[in-house]
This record gives structure tokens, C-alpha cells and sequence, in this order.
């Protein structure tokens, strides 16, 4: 498939115009920002746009109704959030959150800023469309699933599976080699690309990338599967400390939430099921976090029915959305129409298990998987 016009992936220096005011989406390579930047973000949010940051399903964040695109360019670049203008929109990487903490093969997290580096010393690699995901698994499944265009997925201590167009090719590399490979895939993509935006769509294009490497399939690929149980809740962490993983609704971030994830100072990671993880944290920290922002709208309870639905933009954000979307959600949440899937038999307007609530027939943000879709038309919503 050959697109007709060029990828329009929003970015810091390319706002998208959504019906509500202009969008950034800002790149955060394998999901982590430190607590300076959740402040630099937070104050940015809140003086430049609607105050709340969005998360994304590459681990990546946004902010809409922005007011001073200049202004926020500047904030963002001396926050490290917005080291390279020609390479912005190709710093989509997303990585296992919970690697060199709690169970993988391999803490995949040293190969991020390598791969980043790798990407914006490259002047050709710009070209990449803003579509292609770079996904790093440490080999528990989480990431690998997600479709992603070109990757790594750890089989053992020292040795990973070359992911391309989101399957395994069946060709090994070692961890020394992973992100040169990767690189050298990116350019093969771009050679044999006719305008498509992901590596799938390219005619026999994982053919096409394997021969530009000259590597050849060595053991039987292994198959992902599309759904990954998401970290939620108190983690024993492999070093004793302990890990947060954190729901967010709708994955829309208050910025005032964010100044206090900034107050916590440890590292936390945005993940691609629009999550937090924060890491790190002796027990009494642990319990001090959940204590303050579980009432601030963190969720920490894995049987939470916010953690079953997504939805789109929805109005007032998407002109193409016949209702709000993201309102009616809420709604349905409060009144306990959301229920986790189960053989009880569902009363009217009632939707078990994962879903996601679309304003019109695009589904946009559909996560992968098995998911009921809940489709706004003029008549009203149509469940499945």
C-alpha cells in the first residue's frame, strides 16, 4: 500500500490542529522522564495548555490547546525533552517499563538512549515517518506485541530475536549488536519505502529489510500474543525496593498530579497502555505515594473499571466525534455500567471487559487485542 499524502504525525515543532486548538505530542524515548521534567511539563500544561498531559499508546505524552508554540519549544528543549528539530518525530521507542527491576532476561533500558543517539546522528533517518515504532522487549512479551516496525525482544541473557513489522523474523543478535541492527534496518525500511508509513505496508518489505542486512533466520520464530496484563499496583522490585504502578483515567494527567509525581524524585515510566510506573521507592515512600495520589486520581487497584476502557478525543477535541465521548465514559463509570467481563448476564447499556469508546466509525486509539467497541452514532451507541 502506497500512501497518497505524507505522514502528518503531530510533534513539538508541528502542531496538529484538533477542533479544540493545537496539539504537541512531545517524544519520550523508552517511556522515562525524570522529576525535573514532569515540573517543566506540569508548569507548561498549566500555562500553555488545557492543564492536563496526555499519554499515548507509545509511551509518549501530549498537550493540547497550546497557546504559545514558540514558548513551549523552549521550555521542552531545556528540559531535554526536545533534544534534536530534524529527528523529533522519529523517536518513537518504546521499551519493557519494567525491565532490570522486576523479572526479563536483560534490562533493555541502557539500549534506549543508544538507539535515541543512534537515530538523531543519522541526517538520512529523518526521513522516517513518524508512524515507525521501535519497540525494545526484555523478554517477558509486553512490548513485542504491539506491533511494532523494527525491534528486539530478549531470548536469553545475552542474545535477542529481531522483530520486524511486530513477529519475530527468526534471526538472533547479540545485545553488542541490537542497535546497530536496528539502525540498519531503519535505513533498509527507508530503501525500499514508496511513501508507506509503516514497515507492513511495504511490499514484501520484511523480505526486503532482512536481505539489506545480509543476516539469515537461524531458530523458529516466536509468537507474541496482543495482550499483556497491565502493571498495576504495589511491585516487589528485584533489589528489595518497590515499584508503583499507576492507572491514569483515560490517560489524561492533571497537571496538578504531575507536580507531585515531579515532588516523589524517582524515575518513572510512561508505558504504552497509557500508565505510570514509578520506580525505585523504599516501603515507607511506597506507601506515602499511594496514600497521596490515589486520592488524587492515581489508581492503584488492579480491579478498578477504569482500567477496562479507552476512548478516543471525543468533543469537544475531534470535529468528526458525534458526542464526548470521554464524558459519556465517565458516566458510564460512575453508574456502574462498566463491569468486568464474567458470566452474569448484562443489563441494558451494560459492557463487560476491555473496550474502547470511539465518537464515530474511525476507532481511533483502539488498543491491540480483543476489545469491545463502543461506536457513538447518530442514533446513539452501538455496542460490538
Amino acid at each position: 500500500m502506497t500512501r497518497e499524502v505524507p505522514d502528518s504525525c503531530p510533534g513539538v515543532l508541528r502542531l496538529h490542529q484538533a477542533a479544540d486548538g493545537p496539539l504537541a505530542r512531545i517524544r519520550v524515548p523508552g517511556g522515562r522522564v525524570e522529576p525535573a521534567q514532569w515540573q517543566v511539563l506540569a508548569e507548561a500544561a498549566t500555562e500553555l495548555g488545557d492543564g492536563n498531559i496526555e499519554l499515548t499508546s507509545r509511551g509518549n505524552l501530549q498537550l493540547r490547546q497550546v497557546r504559545d508554540a514558540g514558548e513551549l519549544t523552549t521550555r521542552l528543549e531545556a528540559a531535554g525533552l526536545l533534544p534534536s528539530h530534524t529527528h523529533e518525530r522519529v523517536r518513537n521507542i518504546v521499551a519493557s517499563p519494567l525491565a532490570g527491576r522486576i523479572g526479563g532476561w536483560i534490562d533493555i533500558h541502557p539500549l534506549v538512549p543508544a538507539l535515541d543517539a543512534g537515530l538523531r546522528a543519522t541526517p538520512r533517518l529523518a526521513e522516517l515517518p513518524g508512524r515507525v515504532l521501535f519497540t525494545l522487549d526484555d523478554g517477558r512479551g509486553d512490548v513485542s506485541g504491539l506491533g511494532g516496525d523494527i525491534g528486539v525482544h530478549a531470548v536469553g541473557a545475552d542474545e535477542f530475536a529481531l522483530v520486524l513489522a511486530g513477529r519475530d523474523s527468526g534471526i538472533r543478535v547479540s545485545v553488542a549488536d541490537a542497535v546497530d541492527i536496528m539502525l540498519a534496518a531503519a535505513h533498509g525500511f527507508l530503501a525500499r519505502s514508496s511513501g508507506q508509513w509503516r514497515l507492513h505496508e511495504v511490499p514484501d518489505g520484511v523480505t526486503g529489510v532482512i536481505d539489506h542486512l545480509g543476516l539469515s533466520p537461524s531458530a523458529e520464530p516466536l509468537e507474541f500474543g496482543g495482550v499483556h496484563e497491565l502493571p498495576i499496583g504495589w511491585l516487589d522490585q528485584d533489589d528489595g525496593l518497590v515499584g508503583l504502578g499507576a492507572g491514569v483515567r483515560l490517560g489524561t494527567l492533571p497537571a496538578r498530579l504531575a507536580e507531585f509525581l515531579a515532588a516523589v524524585e524517582r524515575p518513572i515510566f510512561v508505558t504504552p497502555w497509557r500508565s505510570l510506573v514509578v520506580t525505585d521507592l523504599a516501603e515507607g515512600i511506597a506507601e506515602q505515594v499511594v496514600r497521596v495520589l490515589a486520592p488524587m486520581g492515581l489508581i492503584f487497584d488492579s480491579n478498578s473499571p477504569w482500567l477496562l476502557v479507552s476512548a478516543c478525543a471525543g468533543q469537544p477535541g475531534c470535529a468528526k466525534s458525534l458526542t464526548d465521548v470521554r464524558g459519556d465514559v465517565a458516566a458510564a463509570v460512575a453508574s456502574g455500567r462498566v463491569r468486568p467481563a464474567g458470566p452474569e448476564p448484562l443489563a441494558a447499556g451494560e459492557v463487560a471487559g476491555r473496550q474502547h469508546w470511539s465518537g464515530c466509525e474511525r476507532h481511533c486509539g483502539r488498543p491491540r487485542g480483543a476489545v469491545t467497541d463502543v461506536t457513538a452514532t447518530p442514533g446513539g451507541y452501538r455496542i460490538g
